[in-house]
């Protein structure tokens, strides 16, 4: 993990399972992010309780590392944008080096049974959300990139990371036969190609943009065999390793490349 020196990350769905064991585990590392941008739909609602908790130990201010709790919806553009503002506020002129899109959501309906209201909803959140949440936040990935030492392409110096999977995969037929999830596995297909746009137009800016593969992770949304804290510890190691010819690529938890 010795590569990894990211001043600033903002990680959206980091209320529960792989965004808030992201969060734990950047404030774990050796050297922490001096600023960790946690968004969530709902940062009042009971089911952000232990993510607050977790900031309350990392305060805005009168500390090195901060965590602070933001309020994003990323179906709404008003919601992102306002975030974004504070975000630019609380960096004082500097700029967010890691952008993490995490935030999705699954309905468990098959191929006969899924239908349009669902299909748009799963969308919003799991493919027009990172699209919007990276326009908004655009100007300071590209900041943190033009005040980069480095001229190589990373995760320290700017990045794009979007949470996908490889049910997203058109090549791979991984568990048809026992989750169909149809919705999902077609919005993820499109946030993988939303990945490869991205890496193609902001390469010129210096940032790297890729899709990682979690594994089947035990939460709300998937079961084991990787637990949380595996799939994430493994993450991160994936992003300490992360360069140019990365760019535009699927990779699993390990770093492994996923066909389309």
């Amino acid at each position: 993990m010795a590569g990894l020196r990211v001043r600033s990350a903002l990680l959206t769905g980091a209320n529960r399972g792989i965004g808030l064991g992201l969060v734990k585990h950047f404030l774990q590392l050796p050297n922490p992010p001096e600023r960790i941008f946690a968004a969530c739909r709902d940062p009042k609602g009971e089911r952000a309780q232990e993510l607050q908790s977790l900031a309350s130990k990392h305060p805005r201010n009168g500390a090195l590392t901060s965590c602070c709790v933001d309020s994003v919806d990323v179906t709404d553009p008003a919601s992102i944008q306002a975030a974004a503002a504070r975000v630019t506020e609380h960096l004082k002129g500097s700029g967010l080096n890691l952008l993490i899109n995490n935030a999705g959501i699954v309905k468990w309906n098959s191929l006969d049974t899924t239908t349009r209201e669902e299909m748009s909803e799963v969308y919003a959140t799991n493919t027009i959300g990172p699209l919007l949440v990276s326009q908004a936040f655009l100007p300071l990935l590209k900041k943190a990139a033009q005040g980069s030492p480095s001229s190589e392409l990373s995760c320290s110096r700017a990045a794009i990371i979007n949470i996908s999977s490889i049910g997203g995969s058109i090549a791979s037929e991984s568990s048809w036969d026992m989750i169909q999830i149809v919705s999902y596995r077609c919005s993820k297909a499109a946030l993988n190609m939303l990945t490869k746009c991205q890496s193609l137009g902001y390469r010129q800016h210096g940032i790297l943009c890729a899709a990682l593969h979690p594994g089947w992770v035990q939460t709300d949304m998937g079961s084991p065999p990787l637990t949380v804290d595996m799939s994430v510890q493994m993450m991160l190691e994936v992003f300490s390793k992360l360069s140019e010819k990365d760019s535009g690529t699927l990779l699993d938890w390990e770093g492994k490349v996923i066909p389309w």
